[in-house]
């Protein structure tokens, strides 16, 4: 890793000191992955648009989209291979949560690749089947929630099993057996949460980044004692170190967002949006903060309450009246907007805003016990 490296000579110039700080090697990291994303973006995506690997539209989507129909997908390779990049050069690898978050982000990225590929070279219009999907998916929860609820170091302080409770100084919620349990439920339903979501230009990129900025901050303070000491929350060791990890993903969303923003060159695809969402689910569970993450990614649980509501209801009301009824014109929520009139650029910024208010709020929480 450059970072250790740069370190090893910090006797002969002592700026290089500055490269034992996590906040350096963070703000290295974004920067990393935003201009590796800037170089390696525009290739990429020649490469795609060359090789005919375009988007189908669902049919089934607001007839506004069909104008999409070929633009480049599986851009999701972008934002990972900057994310790598940049964990590569600044992250320490030989820490335990760096390695969970890293296998929560390749683990669903080759998923996604894998849906991806068969959609657009294979031509197999369903991709990877749905359930082995799900089975990918719930796989990654037990390997994770497995390796925490059996970590020497977090049963030997009792909290293998525990999150903590937002508005709540020092109470720590236990799921005893059920916390591998919950572990899946987070991953899986984030993962599919920000799958969701990526339905319009920018959307889904962009409000990663902010999550992820939110994640970042309150990973470093986790893992700093007498941070986590002055705010009353639980103290992990080394879980400061996911800062550089989750910065890394924010300067390579937002890289990714310049060439993803209305009208988009190139979309991610389930190669980056699966991984994205198990690596924010992830992070969320590594530093104790399932709860919260419910505020943080707030967006992504209103996207994925609003599609069962709706399959709820219709098909409760088609098997009571004969006929299925809608609650929202058609979801998830951001085409409800659409199809009320929003301009596709005017539903993202609003959500972005809320996004970001929804960040702020959870950091707030911290004083607001």
């Amino acid at each position: 890793m450059l970072a250790d490296l740069l370190f090893q000579y910090s006797d002969i110039f002592s700026p290089l000191n500055l490269f034992r700080y996590i906040t350096v090697r963070a703000a290295f990291a974004a920067i990393t992955a935003l201009l590796f994303s800037f170089v390696i973006g525009p290739r990429i995506i020649d490469y795609l648009r060359k090789n005919q690997l375009g988007e189908e539209i669902r049919t089934d989507g607001p007839d506004t989209h069909q104008v999409k129909k070929g633009t480049p997908t599986m851009g999701g390779i972008i934002v990972l291979g900057a994310t790598f990049v940049s964990l590569l050069l600044w992250a320490k690898l030989s820490n335990f949560y760096i390695q969970l978050l890293f296998l929560a982000t390749f683990w669903m990225g080759v998923v996604g690749f894998i849906d991806d590929y068969l959609k657009v070279v294979k031509k197999m219009k369903k991709g990877l089947i749905a359930r082995y999907k799900l089975i990918g998916q719930i796989t990654l929860g037990l390997i994770i929630g497995s390796l925490l609820y059996f970590n020497p170091e977090l049963n030997a302080r009792d909290i293998h099993d525990s999150t903590t409770i937002p508005f709540f100084k020092n109470w720590m919620f236990s799921f005893e057996i059920l916390y591998i349990p919950m572990v899946v439920f987070v991953i899986t339903g984030f993962s599919n949460a920000v799958n969701l979501t990526d339905g319009l230009d920018g959307l889904a990129s962009g409000l990663v980044a902010i999550s992820m900025l939110a994640i970042a901050g309150i990973s470093y303070v986790t893992g700093h004692v007498n941070f986590s000491t002055y705010l009353n929350i639980v103290y992990l060791p080394g879980s400061g170190e996911l800062a550089v990890y989750c910065l890394g993903i924010f300067g390579a969303a937002m890289g990714f967002l310049w060439f993803n923003t209305h009208p988009a060159e190139v979309f991610m695809g389930d190669t980056g949006s699966l991984a994205l969402g198990s690596t924010l689910g992830a992070a969320a569970v590594l530093i104790k903060k399932e709860f919260l993450l419910v505020l943080i990614g707030g967006v992504f649980v209103a996207e994925t309450i609003s599609v069962i509501i709706q399959t709820s209801y219709f098909k409760y009301t088609r098997k009571k009246y004969g006929e299925g009824k809608r609650v929202f014109l058609m979801t998830p929520i951001h085409h409800h907007f659409e199809l009320k009139g929003w301009r596709e650029s005017k539903v993202v910024v609003r959500f972005w805003i809320i996004g970001a208010l929804l960040a702020l709020f959870s950091l707030a929480t911290f004083k607001i016990r």
